[in-house]
């Protein structure tokens, strides 16, 4: 999904990795993670609220939000519930 935001601005030759910094390494903006976040919705549905996990940090944290973060929570969230 990264892949086709970063192609779409023709932002393709950065290199994603997981310490990549969305705004700073990958050169994307604002609008760019609201198309990424629609994505995540379209693909996982409610699994996955990008404005919940923004919402739930500061502003340096999400100026500095890396893909592998993303990575972990999106994971976290598809993770199946633990039975007690």
């Amino acid at each position: 999904m990264l892949a086709v935001v970063l192609d779409e601005y023709g932002l393709d030759e950065a290199e994603v990795t997981m310490d990549a910094r969305f705004t700073e390494d990958l050169g994307l903006e604002s609008i760019d993670l609201v198309t990424l976040a629609g994505q995540l919705q379209e693909r996982w549905g409610d699994r996955i609220n990008f404005a919940e996990f923004l919402a739930a940090m500061e502003l340096d944290e999400i100026i500095g939000l890396t893909v592998g973060r993303l990575v972990e929570h999106v994971v976290a969230r598809l993770q199946p519930a633990e039975r007690g």
